[in-house]
């Protein structure tokens, strides 16, 4: 019985020590599951970012602690995470010192790091993340020279360390970046020649090299799809591969090239060349090919010509040059000779059957110069259906240069399937030499006739002595005309007392505004680009430019008045809104923001939101703005909304000045999700309207540093509540004092949730946002 017992109560206590061990396996594993819900960011990410911290100086960035931390749940400033990952690191512009420090490796999945406008320093560390895709480290202190670790880095595709101090040559590293798409090297001290692996970047578009002193030739590049290729300022030399001067923006002045192309072979009576020779003379060559298996680019002159074949060869090819050459000169002179005694006679001949054209062509007309559109200003430019346009001035001028009495017209004598039968040109003889360009030119510019019904009446008589004209420019070099009034740099001085700091309106990333005054005592607001903006533009794409944004004509969006260009300055002049900003509307202590009822409001919104449905529905090609912001929208008297800064995305588009704009829109609030992938289109300007909605809602900055973290960034911080009616009512601008309806409110909070949906596909069109908001007034006039 006794050992029946022992062996109940040994079975009893096994089975309660089962249970304890499964009870307290279970404890250890719900600690564990409560420490990774509650601690958001990988371990090793947070040991990173702590030690990056400390390489910068421990500067003063909200929530950036140097030791332990939460970056991904306590969302630390220019961090953004995908699950308990930290994916970017973005701080443009943020007054950063410091250094990198050598644990950047240690970041698990990070993609994207953006230290761009800062003041770091140091050495670009070896030791690289190897998911890295963008790296922005341009315009900082770096020195030293490029890591010859970038070849790990397979993933790049884009990187922009320009405006640095590095130096000493390019490494030999690119052969495993085929992914890499934009490069900028530019404004360093870089020196050598480029690397033959440089060949290898089949997805390189964009390279910038300009103001280094890189040296060599350029034939490791002329295989590669580069649709934008700045080599200014360096010492490269040998002639241009072909294939380069075929890309769309392709800048090279301040190198000491041998010649614009590469030369062609020279003739041979011989058996055709071979493909895989520089170049074939007599009966031998040898083939000097790449590795890569390109033809190694020909020096124009000097003892570094390739030579194939014996020293004779060269000799003979050298004397069939110099023949050719001589043939040339000689036929050169043979032709110009035979001009000058031709067109003497022809001149004569016109001018003695003049008059007869007139008599024998009862369908030719004298154009009289008369305008039918007033707004021509006496320009003699064709419409654009009938051809290219030339600078109103230009045109201007060559008219009113010839003497009143002097000027007529002659017809062109009618010649069978003649395309141009009625085309009109100026009767007045230039000198020969420039006989047939200019001719060629008045016939491109000059108008077409009036209607038949209207016959001349008076002909003038010619001149004994012809009057010269000034040469018209070459359609090809044709600035647009501007219909935009042009303002002088001492005009603009006078009106804003030489740009004084009392004037200042407000600053931008792309220039300051500042407040003119003319003498008619009528207000301007005269916005002068900064040097970083406007050197994205050549002269002719800056005029064509105003002109653009001289075309956006709307109520709701800021005109503009006039524009400078001169002395190396650009301005762009618009008129004036008395008001200041939404923004200062807003937020400004005052009795401004008192004044902004729910009323008020409803109609703001509606005034942005038709701005941005003609720039996105009814322009074309349509127009995105880039840059929306509360900051952006302008007040007049009426409290109406003015929208600034359409039309000037083009001056945002490329370079640092995009990334600054991607910075400023992501950092204060108003960037769409997938503009930290450098997307921007017209459903981001539709997020970007969301935000400045949640502003007029809530009476809130998009972005508050001076909050508590959970409600810095105004988009995070209200989205949870916009569905729930007690906490909708909690987040309305208190300056209100509940002085709105409860079914606006949440039909005003519809719009914007739909607006400032995650995936732009999600995000409705401005129409339909018009029409909500139009809705919404009716129903509250009919109540």
């Amino acid at each position: 019985m006794g050992l029946i017992w022992r062996r109940r109560f040994a079975s009893v206590k096994g089975g309660v020590g089962l249970k304890l061990n499964l009870q307290f396996l279970l404890g250890i594993f719900l600690i564990f599951v409560a420490r990774v819900v509650l601690a958001a960011t990988n371990p090793g990410d947070v040991s990173a970012i702590n030690s990056l911290y400390i390489s910068l100086g421990s500067p003063v960035l909200p929530g950036w602690v140097a030791s332990g931390g939460d970056p991904c749940g306590q969302a630390w400033q220019g961090v953004q995470c995908n699950n308990s990952n930290i994916l970017s690191i973005i701080l443009n512009g943020a007054n950063l010192g410091g250094e990198l420090g050598n644990n950047l490796d240690a970041f698990a999945s990070i993609i994207a790091i953006d230290l761009s406008n800062n003041g770091i320093g140091g050495s670009i560390p070896s030791s690289l993340p190897t998911t890295m895709k963008n790296l922005f480290l341009s315009a900082n202190q770096f020195t030293g020279s490029i890591p010859s670790t970038l070849s790990a880095l397979r993933q790049l595709t884009a990187m922009s360390l320009n405006n640095n101090l590095l130096s000493g040559d390019l490494p030999d590293t690119f052969q495993s970046l085929a992914g890499l798409v934009n490069l900028d090297l530019s404004n360093n001290n870089l020196s050598g020649h480029l690397p033959p692996s440089m060949g290898n970047l089949s997805s390189l578009t964009t390279l910038h090299v300009q103001d280094n002193q890189l040296s060599g030739t350029l034939d490791v590049l002329q295989e590669l799809p580069l649709r934008d290729l700045n080599i200014e300022n360096n010492l490269f030399s040998g002639p241009i591969p072909q294939q380069l001067l075929t890309i769309p923006n392709f800048k090279k002045d301040g190198n000491p090239f041998n010649s614009s192309t590469v030369p062609l072979p020279p003739p041979t009576s011989s058996s055709s060349p071979s493909p895989q020779s520089p170049f074939f003379s007599g009966g031998g060559s040898t083939s000097n090919s790449t590795p890569s298996g390109r033809t190694p680019a020909i020096q124009a002159a000097g003892p570094s010509t390739t030579t194939v074949g014996s020293k004779s060869s060269n000799n003979s090819a050298t004397k069939r040059i110099v023949w050719i050459v001589i043939a040339a000169v000689l036929s050169a002179v043979i032709l110009a000779l035979a001009l000058a005694l031709i067109i003497p006679v022809c001149l004569r001949r016109r001018d003695e059957d003049e008059d007869d054209i007139f008599s024998k062509r009862p369908d030719a007309v004298v154009y009289d110069g008369r305008r039918e559109n007033a707004r021509d200003n006496g320009s003699l430019v064709p419409p654009p259906s009938q051809t290219e346009k030339v600078p109103r001035e230009t045109a201007v001028k060559i008219h009113e240069e010839i003497p009143k009495e002097t000027r007529r017209v002659w017809a062109v004598p009618k010649l069978q399937n003649d395309p141009l039968e009625n085309v009109q040109k100026v009767d007045s003889i230039p000198k020969q030499e420039d006989l047939e360009t200019e001719m060629s030119d008045i016939e491109m510019y000059m108008p077409p006739p009036p209607p038949p019904a209207a016959p001349p009446t008076e002909l003038s008589v010619v001149p004994a002595k012809p009057v010269e004209i000034s040469p018209i420019p070459s359609p090809k070099r044709a600035i647009p005309p501007i219909s935009a009034k042009f303002f002088t740099i001492a005009a603009l001085q006078q009106y804003t007392n030489s740009f004084s700091q009392e004037n200042l309106i407000g600053s931008g990333m792309l220039g300051s505004v500042y407040k003119a005054e003319l003498p008619t005592g009528k207000f301007l607001a005269v916005k002068k680009l900064d040097k970083r903006a406007s050197d994205q533009q050549k002269d002719v794409e800056f005029l064509q430019l105003v002109n653009d944004i001289d075309k956006i004509r709307h109520a709701n969006v800021v005109e503009l008045t006039g524009y400078c260009a001169e002395h190396g300055q650009r301005l762009l002049i618009f008129e004036y809104c008395s008001n200041g900003t939404l923004q200062d509307a807003l937020h400004a202590d005052g009795e401004s923001k008192n004044k902004l009822s729910w009323n008020s409001r409803i109609r703001m919104a509606l005034g942005a939101a038709r701005a941005l449905e003609y720039l996105h529905e009814v322009c074309q090609p349509p127009i995105v703005h880039r840059n929306f912001k509360s900051s952006n929208l302008l007040l007049d008297d009426d409290l109406s909304i003015h929208v600034s800064d359409c039309g000037l995305a083009p001056l945002i588009s490329s370079g640092s000045v995009s990334q600054l704009s991607g910075h400023l829109l992501s950092a204060y609030g108003y960037g769409a999700p997938e503009f930290e992938s450098g997307i921007y289109n017209i459903q981001s300007d539709v997020y970007s309207f969301g935000v400045v909605m949640l502003e007029l809602l809530t009476g809130r900055k998009s972005y508050d540093r001076k909050r508590v973290r959970g409600e810095q960034f105004l988009v995070r911080w209200a989205i949870p509540q916009l569905h729930d009616i007690d906490a909708l009512s909690r987040m309305v601008d208190p300056s209100m004092k509940g002085q709105y309806p409860n079914k606006s409110l949440s039909r005003f909070a519809d719009i914007i949730s739909r607006c400032v949906q995650s995936e732009p596909e999600f995000r409705p069109p401005m129409s339909e946002v018009v029409q909500d908001l139009l809705d919404m007034i009716r129903r509250e006039a009919s109540q």
